[in-house]
């Protein structure tokens, strides 16, 4: 399977056996695993960015599976979570899911769904890597754009003509014409219709 950097594994649970079976099997389908034994050696050592998710217990000394899991999607939110439990019930599964888990596995954990539910996350980790990448471009191209120059996109996503555009902000239609090229030669597209897709996109419309 392609992954992207080779994302680790996180597996925290308190039961040095459970933990120690689950890294040897999930290293044996070729994965990278890290371990720790409780909620808050995991956030000591936490760099979401080299992971591709989590297992993780609900029972866990002191801070619990549940109250981790909702402080990860907090502050990681696109980090995949599977949540593995000895003493699940339906209320909890929903609970978890509802907070943001991706799965819920009980124990004993069947070596087969763990795998599927592993991948299926690093499958959902790769997508939102390869996101946030594509994101992270459009915010450059943005930021190469004049202020005016933003201004003139900006009309010219709402269907204005350049006559309308050049009235609204007090410039000639010429000079109109030369910041549209300049949009598009920035933004790298080729097409008004893929400017207007490229400025739908959370990069845009959070800047």
């Amino acid at each position: 399977m392609n992954r992207l950097v080779d994302p680790l594994i996180a597996i925290v649970d308190d039961d040095d056996a459970i933990r120690d079976a689950l890294a040897v099997l999930l290293e044996a389908a070729g994965f990278k695993t890290c371990g720790f034994g409780s909620a808050e050696a995991f956030l000591d050592g936490l760099d979401a960015t080299g992971l591709g998710c989590t297992l993780l217990d609900v029972r866990l000394p002191a801070m619990d599976g549940m109250s981790l899991l909702k402080q990860l999607c907090r502050i990681a939110p696109h980090l995949p979570i599977i949540m593995i439990t000895g003493h699940g019930d339906v209320p909890m599964a929903v609970d978890a899911l509802k907070a943001g888990a991706m799965d819920f596995i009980e124990k004993p954990v069947d070596p087969q769904r763990l795998l599927d539910s592993v991948r299926q996350a690093l499958t959902r980790d790769a997508a939102a890597r390869q996101d946030r990448i594509a994101q992270g471009e459009i915010r450059s191209r943005l930021e190469r754009l004049t202020p005016r120059e933003r201004e003139v996109m900006d009309l010219v996503v709402l269907g204005h003509a350049n006559k309308v555009i050049a009235a609204r902000l007090g410039i000639s239609p010429r000079t109109v014409e030369i910041h549209r090229a300049r949009v598009m030669e920035k933004m790298a597209v080729e097409t008004l219709a893929d400017l207007v897709r490229l400025t739908l996109t959370p990069a845009v419309l959070d800047g």
